[in-house]
C-alpha cells in the first residue's frame, strides 16, 4: 500500500517513529515538514491531502501537536475521512465503522508506544461496510 505522511513542527517528534512503522510493509511518501521551525498546519497538510484525494496515496497519516488542527484541515477536503485517534479502540472503530483513510495523531497528547499500537491497528483493520457504508454515503 502507498501511504502518505505529513506533520507540522509540533508533530515532528512523532513522525520518524510512525514513518518507520509504515515503511515496514508499505511505500511511504513523506510530505514534510522536516524541521522544528514554526509552520502552519494547513500548509503542511495541503500537499498530502491533494495526494490522497488524487489517489497518489491510498491512506494518509497527519501529525501535529494535538491532532486537532490537522483534523480540521483534513476534513475540509471532500472524500477525506480523517479521524483523530487516541487509543486502540478508536483506531479500530475509525476503520471498521468510518472507513478512515486519514489517521491523525497528536504528538503532544499521544505517547510513542500508544502511537505505535494505533498505527498497527489502523493499518490492519478492514472496513465492515454494510450499515456503515450507508452512513458514509
Amino acid at each position: 500500500m502507498k501511504i502518505g505522511i505529513a506533520c507540522d513542527h509540533g508533530g515532528l517528534s512523532l513522525k520518524a517513529t510512525v514513518k518507520a512503522i509504515l515503511a515496514k510493509e508499505n511505500e511511504v511518501l513523506d510530505f514534510g515538514t522536516d524541521s522544528e521551525a514554526s509552520v502552519d498546519y494547513p500548509d503542511c497538510a495541503a500537499p498530502a491531502l491533494k495526494a490522497l484525494k488524487s489517489g497518489e496515496v491510498e491512506r494518509l497519516v497527519l501529525i501535529c501537536g494535538t491532532g486537532i488542527g490537522m483534523s480540521i484541515a483534513a476534513n475540509r477536503v471532500a472524500g477525506v475521512r480523517a479521524t483523530l485517534v487516541h487509543d486502540s479502540y478508536t483506531a479500530r472503530m475509525s476503520r471498521e465503522h468510518n472507513d478512515s483513510n486519514c489517521l491523525v495523531l497528536g504528538a503532544r497528547t499521544t505517547g510513542v508506544a500508544v502511537a505505535e499500537e494505533i498505527v498497527a491497528i489502523w493499518l490492519k483493520t478492514a472496513f465492515e461496510g454494510g450499515r456503515h457504508q450507508q452512513r458514509l454515503d
